[in-house]
């Protein structure tokens, strides 16, 4: 019985330090689900797989020999169920999905804390050490390759005073974006032109010069840039 017990608080602590090390990095770059969250996630996970696992504890004898269980139903029920949490931390803004890496990590933290209910703790601590690699090591790889840089583009004039289509795509192609897929609609009930593009650079670069053109316009009566990306 003591050993069962220590078993138990082993991988207890276990999930709860494997969790908490993935929620710190994701805390520590703000994300929504964070130390306490991914904490959680592993060691609710662990706690469910010791049910199975130990199911002798709790089942009587009869029942063991008349009852066949499949303790791989309870990692498949935990695995939807956490589908429903990383679900919650995705969010669409315009053009923009946020949240995906972060649903990812709920993700990978569940299946971790599975390892460590059913004792699998070499498998353990490389998922953990192959996570914190993907979410910091590969950022600084990933900030140092070629990329292009994609922003959604919304701008509104009064209707007397809109621009065309190509004097837009004009003051676009100075500050060194191309504009793609742009569509015009009419707002406001038929007082505001607005234009929509997805304006794209083969390189990174700031979009402080396009903000600045777009303030400097009196016809222009609201814009907004949202880059797209994680």
């Amino acid at each position: 019985m003591i050993e069962e017990l220590t078993v138990m608080v082993v991988r207890i602590l276990a999930s709860l330090i494997a969790g908490a090390a993935i929620g710190f990095e994701r805390g520590f770059h703000g994300r929504p689900a964070g130390f306490r969250t991914h904490a959680l996630v592993c060691l609710a996970s662990a706690l469910l797989m010791l049910v199975t696992v130990f199911q002798d504890s709790w089942m009587t004898q009869v029942a063991i020999e008349t009852i066949r269980t499949d303790p791989t139903r309870m990692a498949q029920g935990i695995m939807t169920g956490i589908g429903f949490l990383g679900a919650g931390v995705i969010f669409k803004e315009g053009a923009t999905v946020r949240g995906l890496t972060t649903a990812a990590t709920i993700w990978i933290t569940s299946a971790i804390g599975v390892l460590i209910g059913i004792g699998f703790y070499f498998a353990a601590g490389a998922g953990v050490f192959a996570t914190l690699l993907v979410l910091s090591g590969l950022r600084w790889i990933e900030s140092h390759l070629p990329r292009t840089f994609h922003a959604q583009l919304v701008v509104r004039f009064d209707r007397e005073a809109a621009l065309s289509e190509a004097e837009l795509r004009d003051l676009v192609l100075e500050e060194g974006f191309s504009a793609q897929n742009l569509s015009h609609r009419l707002s406001a009930s038929g007082q505001m032109v607005e234009y929509r593009t997805t304006i794209r650079s083969g390189r990174s670069r700031s979009i402080d010069g396009l903000s600045q053109k777009l303030r400097e316009r009196p016809q222009v009566s609201e814009y907004r840039i949202m880059p797209t990306g994680e």
